[in-house]
């Protein structure tokens, strides 16, 4: 290694794994959890026409206050909550943990858990704690609230539903946790839209809880547009650490035009809320294949032991692209996950499963 990056970067820096993203082209792709569907041409070509209305020439409204209109009234955002904005939920996450990041100032959240978490803990220098689940992936209440007491952290991360297993866990063990909790409490809703459930809310009961929310999964992804929903108070300490000009003209432009179409957006997640159970039904006839229950868009399995390695490479080979989990966490042994896709995308991994096993 380089002796000057040996000298100056962080050890816990150096230590960390980049988070991967594979190469995807020419792949049935069903490993990002990302909508498939793409819109209809006439709402493509309005779309367009918006953006030539877009001065690129000017920075973008700082505060996007536009934007947070139509955020507020399109996902009814509770009238005593703010919002802030972040180029994905990732940002979002890390001006959470940039701004109360101190010595001996720890992160908790149950595992397996989104890996980011853990990643942008470490890049900050906070020290990360994981619970683990039980067997079924439900909240280990009593571990939790153990590890709340012994650590103290500064921030607790739920997702809800769960990222990777999809399951919703129980709300009334989510609110003991948030009671219990010493510092904020951020409820990761990511995949809302495939649940019907959301924290929303319980936002004026407690005011540290904090609502992450994200556009990616609404089909959006390539927009970047995450969103921050709780109390005043502590947005306006966290928008001290948002960079100037975050969310783009582009993006601001766009998600608000494709907010003003969420009919369009809500008919293709019924849409994949279907496909999912079909899924969900064919995974199960097949032998030696477990799918656990999900309020995702995706769906988490797990295959004979040993075999996870082997039948992603088979359905790669195959040119179907979804998640190897296995190796990922404990939990998750011989664990393989897919991306509910289009009809086509569904038929196309389930046949290529078929011959792999």
């Amino acid at each position: 290694m380089n002796a000057r990056i040996q000298q100056w970067v962080r050890p816990e820096v150096r230590a960390l794994k980049a988070y991967h993203v594979p190469e995807a082209a020419g792949f049935v792709k069903l490993d990002a959890m990302e909508n498939p569907y793409s819109w209809p041409a006439p709402l493509v070509d309005e779309w367009l026409a918006a953006l030539r209305q877009v001065s690129l020439n000017r920075y973008p409204d700082p505060g996007a206050a536009r934007l947070k209109r139509q955020l507020r009234s399109t996902f009814a955002v509770p009238v005593d909550s703010d919002i802030l904005l972040g180029n994905g939920s990732d940002e979002l996450i890390q001006m959470i943990l940039m701004a109360v990041a101190g010595p001996g100032r720890s992160v908790l959240a149950p595992e397996p858990a989104f890996s980011m978490y853990k990643i942008i803990s470490s890049s900050v220098g906070m020290d990360y704690h994981g619970v683990p689940l039980k067997s079924d992936f439900s909240l280990d209440l009593p571990a939790t609230l153990a590890a709340i007491a012994e650590r103290r952290p500064a921030v607790v991360f739920i997702c809800y539903p769960s990222n990777p297993t999809g399951n919703l866990f129980a709300r009334e063990d989510i609110r003991t946790i948030i009671e219990a909790a010493p510092g904020i409490v951020v409820v990761d809703e990511a995949y809302s839209a495939f649940c019907d459930g959301s924290f929303f809310e319980e936002l004026p009961r407690y005011p540290n809880l904090l609502i992450l929310r994200t556009v990616s999964k609404l089909g959006l992804a390539g927009l970047r547009l995450g969103f921050l929903v709780g109390d005043a108070a502590w947005l306006h300490e966290l928008d001290k650490i948002r960079l100037p000009y975050n969310i783009s003209v582009l993006t601001q432009a766009s998600a608000e035009f494709a907010l003003s179409h969420y009919p369009v957006l809500l008919d293709q997640t019924r849409r994949i809320r279907a496909e999912r159970a079909r899924l969900a039904e064919a995974l199960a006839t097949l032998p030696g294949v477990t799918p656990f229950p999900s309020q995702a868009n995706f769906i988490l399995f797990r295959v004979t032991a040993g075999r996870a390695a082997e039948l992603f490479q088979r359905l790669k080979d195959q040119g179907v692209l979804i998640k190897n989990l296995h190796g990922a966490h404990p939990a998750l042994h011989d664990c393989l996950r897919v991306t509910v896709g289009t009809p086509e995308e569904n038929q196309a991994f389930l046949s290529a499963l078929r011959t792999a096993l």
